[in-house]
């Protein structure tokens, strides 16, 4: 969970760094690029989920060569869909800024933004391939301990290149992918000390058939379901744009306090998904819905107190991006929606996560699409385009996260049936 949350950081101090120091353009312009981003980084976090669910179950299975295989395929397939994002982000970069109706004010310091932490895809690739890799074995703590220092150089160097270089969006966005890197290395040298059964060699590296079909099998469609989501939010970015640019700063504030919340949800979801596949490997099916059940209990608890704690202490929070009262405000109408939505989304996403467990990511990827994507498009396109107000935007959230999470409740228990 705090892994989770100290990766939100990065893109947090980024947007709270430039909008103390370089103002509500400054912020405004890096807090435009969080949904395009999650756009890229989300491919990768499902990437993740689908190594750490295989990993999980040779594990349970106790078969060494398999895991030894699916260790090393996994990241060479993490490396190569990481440069390849890289290089699409940098190319269509500014194609994509101006799609998505970023405010003609704010476009440069975006554009500039966003092609210099593109540049840090890479890294992020890497690192949650090793966070995965650990995670199965158990080992959450040392991921823990890399970010934490990933962070904190993050926050040192965004202070260093904004205030004393005044280099503003490019300075935050340096800082990035230099923690990033970070990071990366850290968690590579781990693996290489090894874990138990685990110990990565470049010696070994392949990209065995079977293993990595199952990976990508399971990766892909996760990775794809995170980006449904950026997706649908990147129409919900458009129409943010609509309002005027105090409104569009306020609502990127409030998106990294959503973040947080959500982060530490999915810490949750992600010990569901192992716990699934490490049972399902051994053949323990009881234990399966007991991982399920608790996960979402832990999940909905840590959003319901979070969300809570952060609208009650709403204007404190907000100030750690700016000053501006006016800012605040803005933010402050998009949370009084959003802290009581959130923990509704558990019961989507750590159903989402037990199907992942059981191998099963293709049909719950098609009722993402259906359920939060294309539901939320109609929605922007018929209810806000009716009303046009801020709480008839953010309203389509919670109602898109009840009627995906029926459906993919009723799959898993169909598939869980079966097995």
């Amino acid at each position: 969970m705090f892994s989770n949350i100290l990766q939100v950081l990065f893109n947090i101090a980024d947007i709270a760094v430039a909008g103390r120091f370089a103002g509500p353009l400054a912020l405004g312009a890096v807090g435009s690029t969080a949904q395009v981003l999650f756009l890229f980084t989300g491919i990768l976090m499902g990437l993740g989920g689908g190594v750490n669910v295989i990993v999980a179950f040779y594990l349970g299975a106790k078969s060494q060569k398999s895991l030894d295989q699916s260790v090393h395929s996994s990241f060479t397939i993490s490396l190569i869909i990481g440069l390849v994002l890289m290089l699409i982000g940098y190319i269509f970069a500014t194609p994509i800024l101006i799609l998505i109706k970023t405010k003609p004010e704010l476009l440069e310091g975006a554009i500039i933004y966003f092609k210099i932490y593109m540049l840090g895809i890479p890294g992020v690739a890497v690192f949650n391939y090793g966070n995965a890799v650990l995670s199965a074995a158990g080992d959450t703590k040392r991921p823990l301990f890399y970010l934490t220092t990933a962070g904190v150089i993050n926050i040192i160097l965004n202070l260093v290149f904004v205030i004393v270089f005044n280099l503003s969006c490019a300075g935050v966005a340096l800082a990035s992918i230099i923690s990033q890197y970070v990071s990366a290395f850290l968690v590579m040298a781990a693996l290489f000390k090894g874990l138990g059964n685990i110990k990565f060699s470049f010696r070994k590296l392949s990209l065995n058939r079977e293993i990595s079909i199952k990976i990508l099998k399971i990766g892909i469609p996760s990775g794809l379901q995170n980006a449904i989501f950026s997706v649908a939010n990147t129409f919900i970015q458009v129409g943010v744009n609509s309002f005027d640019a105090i409104m569009v700063a306020g609502t990127a504030a409030c998106t990294n306090l959503d973040n947080i919340v959500y982060s530490s949800m999915n810490g949750f979801y992600t010990a569901c998904a192992t716990f699934i596949g490490q049972n399902y490997g051994a053949g323990k099916k009881d234990r399966i819905i007991k991982s399920m059940v608790i996960s979402n209990v832990y999940a909905f608890i840590t959003g319901a107190v979070e969300s809570t704690l952060m609208y009650i202490f709403g204007h404190q929070c907000f100030a750690l991006f700016t000053t501006d009262p006016l800012v605040i405000e803005a933010g402050m109408i998009r949370f009084s929606i959003m802290f009581f939505s959130l923990p509704v989304a558990s019961f989507m996403d750590n159903t989402i996560a037990a199907n992942r467990g059981l191998g099963k990511t293709f049909v719950p990827s098609i009722i993402v699409l259906a359920g939060s994507c294309l539901f939320r498009i109609a929605w922007i396109y018929t209810v806000f385009a009716y009303f046009k107000t801020i709480p008839s935007l953010f309203l389509l959230y919670i109602f898109s996260w009840i009627i995906t999470a029926i459906a993919e409740m009723i799959y898993f228990f169909k598939i869980y049936k079966k097995i």
